[in-house]
């Protein structure tokens, strides 16, 4: 794939995450995959999402940055919410949430098979205690 494809890629997967258009994953991720180090199912990593949105169903996903290099995507995204539910190991209290992601992703055969991401705990703790 060429960069523009890999940005294209990734904007459609970003794009399916925020619309919870969960059942066309098999578009984006191999049926078994790394993810955080760990090897998953493509259910599990769908089982993931419904994580965060079944606790923070209005959770949105905001690209700001993408890297493409070889096969690989980097990108940072601004993460917001209100989680309604614990999540994370946290209690809600009806704070909502803004905070930074990195990811970084491996495509192979035109779909991820590596995927990495953080997120900032420490200021999403901060903003849900008030």
């Amino acid at each position: 794939m060429t960069p523009e494809e890999l940005r294209a890629f990734y904007e459609g997967y970003i794009d399916l995450a925020n619309k919870r258009e969960y059942h066309r994953m098999a578009e984006f991720a191999h049926d078994e995959l790394i993810l955080n180090g760990t090897p998953v199912k493509r259910d599990d990593m769908v089982a993931e999402f419904h994580k965060h949105t079944d606790a923070v169903p209005d959770f949105h996903w905001d690209i700001q940055d993408i890297i493409v290099q070889g096969d690989r995507i980097a990108a940072r995204l601004v993460d917001t919410g209100t989680p309604i539910a614990p999540w994370n190991g946290f209690a809600p209290t009806g704070a909502s949430v803004k905070f930074e992601e990195v990811g970084f992703y491996q495509i192979v055969d035109g779909r991820f098979k590596t995927m990495w991401y953080l997120m900032d705990v420490d200021l999403i703790r901060r903003q849900l205690a008030g």
